[in-house]
């Protein structure tokens, strides 16, 4: 009975990841104009042209917005957030811990 409450558990943080990746994704979509950063999530943000310095606030304070998670410009590279995946993963860390 424990092993199978796990499992529903598992499932359960699974599914809010995945609704998480998808508001994400969403949010992204509004921000750069441009759906190809749902397709994928390895496309670069910046050289790309899809965010730029305006964007790059503007998607800041959505983050803080839609999830509570506070990342302050000084605290990010370009490198750390330059992709839709490490958006992603920045924001999974930050709303964990």
């Amino acid at each position: 009975m424990e092993e199978a409450n796990r499992g529903t558990e598992k499932s359960a943080r699974k599914e809010r990841e995945t609704d998480m990746e998808r508001e994400i994704l969403e949010m992204l979509a509004e921000l750069c104009e441009d759906d190809i950063v749902k397709d994928d999530r390895d496309v670069e943000l910046f050289e790309t042209g899809l965010i730029d310095s305006l964007v790059f606030a503007e998607l800041l304070v959505e983050i803080e917005e839609r999830f509570g998670v506070v990342i302050a410009p000084s605290e990010v590279e370009r490198k750390d957030i330059n992709t839709p995946g490490k958006v992603i993963e920045l924001i999974r860390k930050r709303a964990v811990g």
